[in-house]
C-alpha cells in the first residue's frame, strides 16, 4: 500500500507522518490557532467581522490557513449543516485541503453565556451539567449519546467539554457546568460522559472531548472567576491539589482527546517540595510539561483557554488578556511562554503572523511547531475528517431536536428536580377549581395545576421560581454573564416571600447554578426544591408527580455566607453545619 495521507486504509499516525513534511510553515502554524467563528443568515459564511469573531471567514481559512473553530451562533439545524458544509468547501481550496475541526462549548441546556455556554436552539434541551450530576449515570450516558448524534449531524466534531473542575468554593460562578463538589461523583460522571461522546475509542463517529480545566479550576480565591483580573489567583489553603487533579488523571486514562488548562495562576503551591511558578496554568511549564506530559503521560492535544495573548475587545467593552502572572510580557513573549509550557493551540487567537515571525527569526524552532502540528493532524485523521468532512442537511433537520430527543431531555429535566423540603404539598396534582399564583414562570405552564390568579391572597397555593442570587457586575466584557459574589437572597425579597407564605401555602423553586443560602426560605416555605436547568413545563411535570423528581444535591447547601467565607477554597463540602449535605434529597411520598 502506498504511504500517502490520502489513503484511508493507513493508520492515522502513518497518514500524519506522510502529510506533515508536505505542509508549508504557514499551514503548520495555522493548525495551532483555534478561535471563534459565527455562521451567517441561511447557513452562509460570514465575510465580515462578527459579534465576537474578529475576521471574515475567508481571511482566517484561506489567508491564515486556520482550520479549528469554536462556533457560536448557529441557525436552524438545516442552516447549521449548510454552514458547516460551506466552511469545509472553503477549506478544500487550500493547498492540502486540510478539513476544519468545528468545536463548541456546551449548547444543550439553558444558560446563554458567550464566554462559557449556549442555550439550546434547535438542539434538544437538557439540564445543565450540575443538573445531570443530580441524576444517575444512565441519564448522563443518554444525554451524551444524544448530544453526540446532534453534534455529528451538523458537523461539530469537538466538544470543548466536559468541565470536571471540583466545585469546592460555593461562590464560584462557573460551577453550573461542573458535576458538582464531590470528586468521586465527578470522576464517575466524566467517564460516562466521555464514553457517550467519544465511544470506546476515537473514530469517524466520535466527537472528540477537550476535558477542562486542567489541573482543576475550582479553588479560586474568594470564589472569584479567573476570566477577570480580580479572580486570577488559585489557592490551596487546605492542601487539596491532588483532589482537584483526580478527575483529570481518570480522563487521561480513559482517552480524552484533549485537555484545556484554566486561566488561574497558582499561589503558594508546591509540588514535590518545589514551588510552582505563579503564572497562569497555560504558561506553566511545571504544570503542562512536567506534570501533564511527563508524569501523567498525556500525549493528546492541549488547547489553551481563550485570549491569553491579546486583550479581547467587543461590544464596546474590553476583557484584558488572561495573561495572569505575565501581564508585563509582550504578546510575542507570552506566546513563547505558552509554547515552552507545552501547549499545542492558542485558544481565541488568530495572530498567525506573530508565530510565523517567531519561527522565521529563530526564536521558535520548526521542530517545536512540528510536535504540535503532528498531534493536531493525527486527531483530524482519527476523526475521519480527511475522508469525509461533509454532512447531510436533510439528516440534520431530522435528527436535531427530534421528538425522541426532546422527550429524553424533558424527562431528564423533570427527574433532576431535587426536593429539599415538603410539608405535604407534593405531589401537586392538577385539580379542578384550584387557584394558583405564580412568579418567575409562565402562566400557561401553571395552568396545568388549575386557574392562575393575579394575587396571592386569592390563591390556594403559590409557586415562585427564584433565580440564583448574585452581585450584578458589568464593567468588563462578559462580566454581566458570570454570576458571582454573595449567595444570599436580598432582604427585601425574603421579607416579601415571608409575607406571601403567611397568605397562602408557598412552593419555592431555587435555581442552584450556585449553592444559594436557603436558610431563611426554609423557615416559612412549605416546599422548597432545587433545580439547575429545568423548564417551566418540566417543573410542572415533576411537582405534579407525572415524572417523579429524583435529583440529589451535587454539592452541600451552606447555612450562611459567614460559613462559606470561613471555608477553605480548595476543600469541597466543607462549610460548618450545612443546611443540606451533598447528595441530599427528601425521601418520602413526593417521589
Amino acid at each position: 500500500m502506498t504511504s500517502d495521507y490520502r489513503t484511508p486504509g493507513l493508520s492515522p499516525k502513518a497518514r500524519t507522518a506522510d502529510l506533515l513534511p508536505r505542509l508549508s510553515l504557514e499551514e503548520k502554524v495555522g493548525l495551532m490557532f483555534h478561535t471563534v467563528i459565527e455562521s451567517g443568515a441561511n447557513g452562509t459564511l460570514v465575510e465580515t467581522a462578527g459579534a465576537l469573531s474578529k475576521s471574515p471567514t475567508s481571511t482566517v481559512v484561506l489567508d491564515k490557513r486556520m482550520n479549528h473553530f469554536n462556533v457560536h451562533g448557529l441557525g436552524t439545524p438545516r442552516e447549521a449543516a449548510r454552514w458547516a458544509n460551506a466552511l469545509q468547501s472553503l477549506a478544500m481550496q487550500t493547498e492540502h485541503a486540510i478539513p476544519v475541526t468545528i468545536s463548541t462549548d456546551p449548547r444543550h441546556a439553558f444558560t446563554e453565556n458567550a464566554g462559557a455556554s449556549f442555550a439550546a436552539r434547535g438542539f434538544s434541551q437538557w439540564p445543565e451539567p450540575l443538573g445531570l450530576a443530580a441524576l444517575d449515570d444512565a441519564d448522563i450516558l443518554e444525554h451524551a449519546r444524544i448530544a453526540r448524534a446532534e453534534y455529528l449531524a451538523v458537523g461539530i466534531r469537538m466538544a470543548l467539554h466536559p468541565q470536571v473542575d471540583i466545585a469546592s468554593d460555593p461562590r464560584w460562578g462557573r460551577q453550573f457546568q461542573t458535576f458538582g463538589a464531590d470528586a468521586e461523583r465527578t470522576t464517575r460522571a466524566m467517564l460516562t460522559y466521555l464514553r457517550g461522546f467519544q465511544g470506546e475509542e476515537l473514530g469517524p463517529t466520535s466527537v472528540a472531548c477537550v476535558t477542562k480545566h486542567f489541573p482543576g479550576a475550582g479553588p479560586q480565591r474568594d470564589g472569584e472567576d479567573a476570566h477577570f483580573p480580580y479572580g486570577r489567583e488559585q489557592v490551596y489553603p487546605g492542601g487539596r491539589f491532588d483532589l482537584h487533579l483526580a478527575p483529570f488523571r481518570a480522563a487521561i486514562a480513559a482517552g480524552t482527546a484533549g485537555l484545556m488548562p484554566y486561566y488561574g495562576m497558582p499561589v503558594g503551591l508546591e509540588l514535590d517540595g518545589e514551588p510552582v511558578e505563579e503564572v497562569g496554568f497555560a504558561f506553566n511549564h511545571r504544570i503542562v510539561t512536567r506534570l501533564l506530559r511527563d508524569s501523567l503521560g498525556f500525549d493528546g492535544v492541549v488547547v489553551t483557554d481563550w485570549e491569553l495573548i491579546h486583550d479581547n475587545v467587543a461590544q464596546g467593552q474590553v476583557l484584558p488578556a488572561k495573561a495572569w502572572g505575565v501581564e508585563h510580557l509582550s504578546p510575542a513573549e507570552r506566546m513563547l511562554k505558552v509554547l515552552d509550557a507545552g501547549c499545542d493551540q492558542f485558544g481565541g487567537e488568530e495572530c498567525t503572523d506573530l508565530l510565523l515571525d517567531l519561527v522565521r527569526t529563530g526564536r521558535v524552532p520548526v521542530e517545536r511547531i512540528d510536535v504540535s502540528a503532528s498531534r493536531l493532524l493525527e486527531l483530524k485523521f482519527r476523526l475521519g475528517l480527511f475522508d469525509d468532512p461533509f454532512v447531510d442537511e436533510d439528516a440534520a433537520a431530522e435528527i436535531l431536536g427530534s421528538a425522541a430527543h426532546e422527550e429524553a431531555g424533558f424527562r431528564a429535566q423533570a427527574s433532576s428536580v431535587t426536593v429539599l423540603e415538603d410539608d405535604g404539598l407534593l405531589p401537586l396534582e392538577p385539580r379542578t377549581g384550584r387557584r394558583v399564583y405564580v412568579e418567575g414562570m409562565s402562566e400557561r405552564s401553571a395552568e396545568a395545576w388549575g386557574t392562575v390568579v393575579p394575587r396571592p391572597e386569592d390563591a390556594d397555593v403559590a409557586i415562585v421560581r427564584l433565580p440564583a442570587p448574585y452581585d450584578p457586575r458589568d464593567d468588563l466584557l462578559f462580566e454581566s454573564l458570570f454570576h458571582q459574589g454573595s449567595l444570599d437572597y436580598r432582604p427585601g425579597l425574603v421579607s416579601r416571600l415571608r409575607s406571601l407564605a403567611a397568605t397562602t401555602p408557598l412552593i419555592v423553586d431555587a435555581n442552584l447554578e450556585r449553592p444559594a443560602i436557603l436558610t431563611p426560605l426554609i423557615e416559612f416555605a412549605q416546599t422548597v426544591v432545587g433545580t439547575c436547568g429545568v423548564s417551566d413545563d418540566a417543573l410542572v411535570a415533576a411537582l405534579s408527580g407525572r415524572i417523579p423528581p429524583r435529583g440529589r444535591l451535587p454539592f452541600e447547601i451552606p447555612r450562611s455566607m459567614a460559613a462559606v467565607e470561613r471555608s477553605p477554597e480548595d476543600v469541597p463540602n466543607s462549610t460548618v453545619d450545612p443546611l443540606f449535605p451533598a447528595g441530599y434529597r427528601l425521601e418520602g411520598p413526593a417521589r
